[in-house]
């Protein structure tokens, strides 16, 4: 979820005339939870036409109440109708068919069973879903905020949205939709053996299927849209992941940065297609990790090859593309020890003092919002592009090697366009498996 990279051998501290610097341009924002009040502190960056909301961690309640405030405040005031999370596809449609008061989309399984659970299926998502069924109920469609998923992982649930999709409305094409995944259904439960096998010489490739599908799928888009324009389009996109999912799984075999490259470059291209699929004029909120949303091109990442969405969406929207980063010192966080293991609520260490993170503390507030955006504070800006470390907590969290694991080099100004600011902070409150009492069949997170 993120990449922290090789250090720089010597340790370099915030200035005292920097720290100064965050103390006289932070404003002081009150709690999240007030919802109309920290919003409003971000109505500076409605013009923009996708504004990127990052976190430092995959497992903090208040990055995720932040982000829900902010996004409210854009939704209700400054007409932004998308909303493009860190997830996968298949799963996060789940909550768009709740906010949006549609029929529930067939599926094979539950939804965010994938590992990790709690960085979706929690509290604060559920909330703010709850907010956004209300918010859109009495819209039309072309006014309500959807919700959709970016991210490449799904290839089972893309699979079988693709094949049920073709089931409904073109059988024969259905049938030979089958055949072509049929070089990839063996490994749709175990992809990573996929791309081990297809290195070592034991598995051909079963990109040119994957690909083919796209075609057939946009080759009869006249045909298929008549009937209904929404669910071609999620079968087209969940056709995009399969192809994707296909060169992943080989790529990260490879080595070096094609992986991660192809990842995000799929990501803001499904960006990118939900953005056209709603119309002239759209305006989204992405939410994902720092590492995903700040530009890379500005930290260490970058300098090894990397790119990402916020350097992607730079480079296409220019101004129009607003990065707002996320941190925090201390506290707690849900994260597990190794991927795949048991989420733990883990004791956040405070920050290094070659930090960023650190020379925020120093600031001495508790939440803030400090922005270098525009002429006037071309100084202040000058002064954060000083390099220093940046923290990056993904899903695992291992503080005992916290410098190796989770520290980066990074330019501040050039990476984000402004900063959000907890000094400390909690973990996420998972949800439990069981579908609530009494909960709609169209609750998100159920069957």
């Amino acid at each position: 979820m993120n990449k922290p990279t090789k250090l720089r051998q010597e340790s370099r501290v915030a200035s005292d005339e920097l720290i100064a610097a965050l103390r006289d341009h932070a404003e002081i924002l009150p709690p999240p939870e007030k919802y109309d009040e920290f919003g409003e502190f971000f109505d500076r960056f409605a013009d923009a036409q996708v504004v990127l909301l990052g976190e430092a961690t995959h497992g903090t309640s208040e990055f995720y109440n932040a982000r829900a405030a902010i996004t409210r405040r854009l939704i209700e005031k400054h007409g932004f109708t998308v909303v493009a999370v860190e997830a996968d596809w298949p799963d996060a449609a789940r909550i768009d068919g709740y906010v949006r008061h549609h029929a529930p989309r067939p599926r094979s399984g539950e939804s965010f069973v994938r590992f990790p659970t709690w960085m979706w299926r929690n509290q604060e998502v559920l909330a703010f879903a709850d907010w956004l069924r209300h918010y859109n109920e009495d819209k039309k469609d072309f006014a309500q905020a959807s919700f959709h998923g970016l991210d490449v992982y799904s290839l089972s649930e893309s699979i079988a949205a693709v094949l049920e999709y073709l089931d409904a409305v073109d059988p024969d094409e259905a049938a030979r939709a089958r055949w072509r995944y049929g070089c990839l259904t063996p490994w749709q439960d175990h992809p990573t053996e996929y791309g081990k096998a297809v290195i070592h010489g034991q598995q051909h490739p079963c990109e040119d299927a994957a690909v083919e599908q796209i075609h057939q799928l946009f080759f009869k888009r006249l045909k298929y849209i008549e009937n209904d324009g929404e669910k071609w389009f999620d079968a087209a996109q969940n056709a995009k992941i399969v192809a994707a999912v296909e060169r992943y799984y080989r790529a990260i075999y490879q080595g070096g940065p094609e992986s991660w490259n192809l990842r995000d470059r799929h990501m803001f291209e499904t960006l990118q297609a939900i953005i056209a699929h709603r119309g002239v004029g759209t305006k989204a909120v992405v939410w994902a990790h720092n590492s995903h949303i700040g530009d890379a091109s500005a930290t260490a990442m970058g300098w090894r090859g990397e790119f990402n969405i916020g350097q992607l969406a730079r480079i296409a929207y220019g101004d129009d593309a607003v990065c707002i980063g996320f941190g925090t010192d201390n506290g707690t966080v849900a994260a597990a020890s190794d991927w795949g293991a048991d989420m733990q609520i883990k004791t956040v260490r405070p920050a290094r003092p070659d930090s960023y993170e650190h020379a925020f503390r120093l600031t001495g507030y508790a939440r803030s919002l400090t922005d270098w955006r525009g002429r006037e504070k071309q100084k202040f800006a000058h002064m954060l592009r000083e390099p220093l470390l940046e923290r990056a907590i993904g899903v695992v969290y291992r503080p005992d090697t916290e410098l190796a694991s989770h520290y980066f080099e990074a330019i501040l100004a050039d990476q984000f366009d402004a900063y959000v600011w907890f000094e400390t902070t909690k973990a996420v409150t998972p949800l439990g498996r069981e579908k609530p009492h009494g909960a709609p069949e169209t609750y998100p997170f159920g069957l």
